[in-house]
């Protein structure tokens, strides 16, 4: 099974990720972990495109996969592999007020992940407040030619119930 999940920051991809890797057993790439390298020696480099491109073809060139992410610009050819494709519509104060959680939980160390800076959080504020108008149209174009596996979730209780539908 090959899964698909795009959204903004902060739209519960990684929750809806984990949830249906568990039901599943499949793996889960997080696409920031292809976009930016992780291994530089600060926050907010990205990873060389060809790097980035070999790791990812890399990942669809197994049989079972989950991968997330706000990318599409560099992702047809996990669109077109995937069996689904889920797209986190979620108002934009919802993925606002979760990343600022999710900020102040990595400080004070109760949440792994990336060593963001007041900086960075206010950058990814701004992007995600400008995520539907900048971003989401050029999704839709992308994926306007998989009407048949493209499932657009609007809010939690959408995705709960797709979860409770697909997660038994």
């Amino acid at each position: 099974m090959k899964i698909h999940i795009i959204g903004g920051s902060g739209s519960g991809k990684t929750y809806l990720a984990k949830r249906l890797a568990d039901r599943y057993l499949l793996p889960v790439y997080e696409l920031d972990d292809l976009f930016w390298d992780n291994a530089a020696g600060r926050y907010g480099v990205k990873m060389p495109a060809e790097k980035r491109d070999r790791l990812l073809r890399d990942i669809l060139c197994t049989d079972d996969w989950i991968v997330e992410g706000a990318y599409c610009s560099w992702l047809a050819e996990s669109f077109r592999q995937a069996d689904v494709i889920l797209v986190l519509e979620m108002p934009a104060r919802v993925c606002q007020s979760r990343i600022i959680r999710r900020f102040f939980k990595r400080k004070l160390g109760l949440e792994g992940g990336k060593r963001e800076t007041l900086g960075s959080l206010i950058d990814l504020l701004r992007w995600t407040a400008a995520f539907e108008k900048n971003n989401l149209p050029e999704i839709q174009e992308m994926l306007a030619a998989y009407p048949d596996k493209t499932v657009t979730l609007h809010s939690r209780a959408e995705a709960e119930r797709y979860i409770k539908c697909h997660c038994p």
